[in-house]
Formats: structure tokens, sequence, C-alpha cells
């Protein structure tokens, strides 16, 4: 086992992390992100395949590094995987892959102290945490009643319609993972339902020149929807899903998928719809949104009785030297997004050393315990 001393580390070596720790290495800061996956970028690729971003590749990219998939083009999830990969690399970024947090508590000298799944510990003096936003799938409770025989998937779990059943399936969730995998089932030849509440949908073609500069323009506006506006903090607390950006209600209907309410219970193991509609699948696929998972985090006054970040504008309000960054709407509409999150990152880290004096340098210290 090795005990590492750093000024700041950093958990999740995501796009969000990888900002993070761009701004620390501009100022000599030391310290080392830590990454539960194997490689650098994993968490894209393990999102279903034929997942594209939203934001086209010159929103997407992070500063010094364009991701190159030409001015209109969108990245896959596997493309976004591999250039935070070659961003990591490129500025030299300290990852240590493989590294799951277990336990972050505070010792008697204000030091943070992070236990790794390996055994190995690491002492802090600052921590921001870029694990992701999107981590635990929300299920209702009545999930468990489904009949055994039933296959279920949650949006997180799929990767391809290989996983899905023979036979009928059903999406529950409506929103731009739902019915991308619903057409993608669809086409492989399942009948398909989905249910829930239409969010609405953009009403251009972000796949042609036209839209992809339109929805440009839409998209740069979500990082002036702060929480220091009225109208931010109003779309803050409503809480509601973004809209369908690439698929459109006549997308689900040429496809030949059926649309009904939202699936409220469960009876004789089927899910039924708010209006009494027994839906008979034999894949479920719950596409009803996901959370962050911060129960790792053992240190008082930083999380809120729902277990969420007590912060503002990412900084712990009541724990010195802890920040965050990748929350959804941590400050604005767009700062769960890869063209939001890296302002909320220089904020962060300005906040945590001063906007003009630069950390004093150190060297991340090793040591066999």
């Amino acid at each position: 086992m090795t005990e590492t001393v750093l000024d700041t580390a950093v958990v999740g070596a995501g796009a969000a992390g990888l900002h993070v720790g761009r701004l620390l290495g501009d100022r000599g800061v030391s310290t080392e992100l830590f990454d539960e996956h194997a490689r650098v970028g994993d968490s894209w690729r393990e999102r279903y395949r034929s997942l594209r971003i939203f934001s086209p590749g010159r929103l997407s990219s992070l500063p010094g590094l364009p991701l190159d998939v030409g001015f209109f083009g969108y990245p896959s999830a596997r493309q976004m995987g591999d250039y935070l990969e070659r961003y990591a690399a490129r500025f030299g970024i300290p990852v240590r892959t493989g590294a799951s947090v277990v336990s972050l508590t505070r010792d008697g000298s204000g030091r943070f102290r992070l236990e790794l799944a390996d055994g190995d510990t690491v002492l802090a003096q600052r921590v921001i945490v870029a694990s992701g936003a999107h981590r635990v799938a929300k299920l209702p409770a009545f999930a468990a009643e489904i009949d055994d025989r039933t296959t279920q998937l949650t949006s997180i779990d799929y990767q391809g319609p290989e996983q899905l059943a023979p036979g009928p399936v059903l999406v529950i969730g409506a929103g731009n993972s739902g019915t991308d995998i619903a057409l993608e089932a669809a086409g492989n030849g399942h009948q398909v339902t989905i249910s829930g509440r239409h969010p609405g949908q953009v009403p251009v073609d972000v796949d042609t020149p036209f839209g992809n500069l339109t929805s440009s323009i839409f998209l740069r506006h979500l990082r002036h929807l702060t929480v220091d506006t009225e109208k931010g903090r109003a779309a803050r607390d409503a809480r509601r899903g973004i809209m369908l950006v690439r698929n459109k209600l006549a997308d689900l209907d040429r496809a030949g998928i059926t649309r009904v309410a939202r699936i409220d219970s469960v009876a004789d193991g089927r899910p039924v719809t708010a209006d009494g509609i027994a839906i008979d699948a034999a894949t479920v696929v719950w596409a009803t949104g996901s959370r962050p998972d911060f129960g790792w985090i053992r240190v008082d006054g930083a999380l809120d009785s729902q277990g969420e970040p007590i912060h503002d504008r990412g900084i712990a309000r009541g724990c010195s030297g802890l920040a965050f960054v990748g929350l959804d709407f941590q400050y604005s509409a767009a700062s769960g997004a890869l063209f939001g999150m890296g302002a909320d990152a220089a904020y962060v880290v300005a906040a945590l050393f001063g906007a003009d004096h630069p950390a004093e340098a150190g060297t991340a210290v090793a040591a066999k315990v």
C-alpha cells in the first residue's frame, strides 16, 4: 500500500476533471486525478454505441486541443472518450486510472483523506470532485415488481440492440436517450412502445448546417441562464429534462413506435400506464434519468439530507477546501454539459487559489506504508 501527499486531489478524469487538471497544472499545483476506469475516457466508451453528442465538436472541445470531427460534425461517445484520452496525454495531466475512491474523510489536522479501493490512501489539502452527474439510474420502487422473466435494462446499462430479448420492447422515458434506444430497437425489428411525457423538440434538423448553427446559438445562450438570474433560478428549480434535440415525434411515428402515457404502476408483473393500459414487453428499458453518487463523501457539512452537495457555484459552503465541478446547473444551465463546465472549472480553481496568484509549486510524494 502507498500513501500519496498532494496539494489537491481531483476525483474523476472525465471532461470536468481534465478541465480542472489542466488549470491546476498551469498554476504549478501538486495534483493528481483519480479515476475508477481502466482508461481515460471510458465513462464515454461505456455509453450506448449509437450515441452522438448534441454539441458540435467546436463546442465540445477542451481548451488547447480541437476535437477534429469537422466544423459541422457531432462526435460519437467513443470519439469523445478517445479525445479525452489524447487530451490528458497531450498536456501531461497526471491521472491514476483504475483508482476508485471509496471514502473521503477529514483528519484532525484538517487534511482530506481519500481511501482507494486497492488500499492506497491519499492526503490532500484540497479536493475537487468531478466524478460525474449521471452515475446511478433513477428507478421507481415498482420496477422490482415487473415479472422476473422480463429483461430489464437502464439507459446507463444499454450498449446496443443485442441486449434486447426477442419480442416487444417497452422504453420508459421519452427523452433523448429513450427515443434513441426506441428508434434503434425498432430498426432492429422489435415492436416498440415508448412511454412518458413528450419534452418538446428542437424545431430544426441539427444535422444540417443551418440547424447546426442555429442550435449552437441556443447552446451558447444556456451559458447565460444562471442562478444569478430569475429565469435561471426558475429553470433550475423546475428540473425539467431537456427537449428532444436530434429525434422528432415524426421519427417515432415513421418507425411504427407506439407512444403511451407514463408508466406509474405494475399489475400482475406488467407495467401499467397512468391511464390504465397494461403493456406486454419482453424487454423494459428504463430511460428515466440518472443522478450523481456522493455516498463515499463522509465529511461533515458537505452534503444535505438528500445526499446533494451544499455549495455556492461549486465551492462547498460548510467545508473549506472542498469543491465540485460538473454538477447539473452548478451555476448555469450549461454547467453539466461539455460546452459549459469549463467556465465552472475556472471559477472553482480561482476561488480555491486566488485569481491572480499561482499556488506554491510542489511535487506529489508517495510513501510505502
